[in-house]
């Protein structure tokens, strides 16, 4: 008499960097609160001006980095910018409509590639050179555009006596600002510091795995033609844009100016609806990592 043999199920290990949807919803809408609040901090921030180049912190580069390194890169990409559009240029009533999609393309492509660099958030020169990277880009993209409004001749410049061609000049002192100011200062050097301190403690409590050089995640940007020519059409798009605002293309236009009527007390507003937004997606992602470890602990 044979006895009869036990079935044996092989389960398959789920990929840690495989997120559900309303995973991928926090990380999008967690980013786009946390770079909301961070660009009305900015716009207390004192400005200085050196001839025609304005210096000024244009926004807190290491917010959204970190978000890009410690989690999925575009999600976390594409909330960023949102987060200006949403909690700055809406609530303040400063929206220019179309012409807002330029920035949104050039900082979500900038953010996209530099957290596809990171493989390891701990390795704090991956998360500085994604920093400088994603405000390279972004600013690069934004300043070829600006120069090209003026070569066309949507769009006057501010030139220096004496300096036949000192929109180049005025240009380029305006990206190495940027970029120093931006990428680095409040970018490369706070977001290394920040995202290896997080690393492995807040992805935990939203019920992700920490990312790391043994598990690439899947969507990430690739150096392959693709990708190149999507990121070429996407430049492309933002200056259409552009072009259209700069020739008095008016869609979707929102201005009452808050500001000048209330003053800067009113960025309250914006301040405590992103703080509202973010509490309320931390208790989310809070209650779905619990629900989370109820299941996996009674499949066990």
């Amino acid at each position: 008499m044979t006895e009869p043999r036990t079935a044996t199920r092989k389960r398959s290990l789920p990929d840690p960097n495989q997120l559900s949807s309303s995973q991928k919803l926090m990380v999008f809408v967690l980013s786009m609160t946390l770079f909301g609040l961070a660009n009305i901090f900015t716009e207390i921030l004192p400005e200085f001006r050196l001839g025609p180049v304005e210096l000024s912190v244009s926004y807190l580069a290491f917010v959204p980095v970190v978000m890009v390194s410690l989690f999925h890169p575009l999600y976390a990409a594409l909330g960023a910018p949102l987060g200006e559009i949403v909690f700055v240029d809406l609530l303040m009533g400063d929206f220019s409509g179309i012409g807002e999609l330029e920035g949104y393309i050039q900082l979500a492509l900038g953010l996209y590639v530099g957290g596809s660099l990171v493989r390891d958030p701990s390795r704090k020169w991956q998360v500085a050179a994604a920093a400088m990277v994603a405000v390279l880009i972004d600013k690069g993209v934004g300043g070829v555009i600006d120069m090209s409004k003026v070569w066309v001749g949507v769009e006057d410049a501010e030139y220096v006596d004496g300096l036949p061609e000192s929109i180049l000049v005025i240009e380029g002192f305006a990206f190495a600002s940027d970029f120093i100011i931006s990428g680095i200062l409040f970018g490369a050097i706070p977001a290394a510091y920040l995202a290896a301190r997080l690393h492995g403690k807040i992805e935990p409590l939203m019920g992700m795995t920490p990312r790391d050089a043994d598990h690439p995640v899947p969507g990430r940007a690739r150096k392959n033609a693709a990708f190149i020519a999507l990121a070429v059409f996407l430049s492309l798009a933002s200056a259409v844009f552009t072009f259209l605002e700069a020739a008095d293309v008016k869609f979707g236009v929102w201005e009452p100016d808050f500001l000048d009527q209330y003053g800067t007390g009113f960025l309250w507003v914006g301040a405590g609806a992103s703080l509202v937004v973010l509490i309320g997606t931390v208790a989310a992602a809070r209650a779905n990592a619990r629900r989370s470890r109820a299941e996996n602990e009674k499949e066990r």
